[in-house]
């Protein structure tokens, strides 16, 4: 056992109860196993918020998962787009998602005397994730962060203990799709989910469909740009499918964070 997860095991002990926000990816995945391990179903109580931003496959994955491992898990409704200040999609789109969470899982935790913890990691913290300023000022901990985690320290020690989610692609909600400035809205969220699932049907694993009004940009892991471009006339059907007059394909591939990368061109 590393002394890393000797270190998250104590940390969930002192907490003593916790609600883990569960949105399947590697992180959360890894923080909700270790804390029904460490603290058993009754003291760990594992939390999907379930919206039009969360892709329906993630929301399914959850539930097989929590049914794999045997985890307390529920999920519930956010409401993000409501929010006027959420759907104008500035800079601080994050900060109104993770608002919204909070508002959501506080009074879950306050009623089972617990606290709400989030899969941050160390690297998380360099990015721009106004997000984390919510949760925390909504009461939340981010135990991954305090034992010390890297997302590598989570990739390794989650394939140590078997758990299928090692090496799952990065999956951050659907707005992450939309360049800041442009509204998001139901319609554009299920744009962008009905593409990306149609493109996971033909086979494509780590994507983003990142939303240009009527115009498509995909991104691929660079070994699947030659499979896109000989199989693009089901490509393109596929994305027309869902909405998007325009199919285009990025030739710098998948990058996490790339529209963070644009905003901060534009602060500078």
């Amino acid at each position: 056992m590393g002394p890393h997860l000797d270190t998250l095991r104590r940390e969930l002990r002192d907490l003593g109860r916790v609600v883990v926000a569960f949105s399947g990816g590697a992180d959360s995945a890894f923080l909700a196993w270790t804390a029904n391990d460490t603290l058993g179903p009754d003291r760990a109580l594992c939390v999907t918020a379930v919206s039009p931003s969360l892709a329906p496959e993630e929301r399914a994955d959850c539930e097989a998962l929590a049914a794999d491992w045997g985890l307390r898990w529920t999920g519930v409704e956010t409401d993000e787009l409501a929010n006027p200040d959420y759907s104008a999609n500035d800079g601080s789109r994050c900060y109104h998602c993770k608002a919204e969470l909070m508002a959501v899982l506080g009074p879950i935790a306050t009623t089972a005397g617990a606290v709400v913890a989030l899969g941050v990691n160390l690297d998380d913290l360099g990015d721009h994730r106004p997000g984390q300023e919510a949760a925390r000022e909504g009461g939340a901990v981010f135990p991954l962060v305090e034992a010390g985690f890297t997302k590598a320290d989570v990739r390794a020690e989650s394939r140590r203990l078997g758990l299928r989610t090692w090496d799952k692609p990065a999956a951050a909600c659907l707005a992450s799709r939309v360049p800041y400035g442009t509204p998001v809205t139901l319609g554009v969220l299920e744009s962008v989910a009905r593409a990306e699932s149609a493109l996971r049907r033909l086979g494509f694993g780590q994507l983003r469909v990142r939303h240009y009004g009527d115009l498509a940009r995909i991104e691929l892991d660079g070994a699947e740009l030659s499979r896109a471009v000989e199989c693009r006339d089901a490509v393109v059907a596929a994305v027309r499918d869902a909405g998007y007059a325009y199919v285009t394909l990025d030739l710098e591939g998948f990058r996490t964070g790339n529209l963070n990368q644009a905003l901060s061109r534009a602060q500078w």
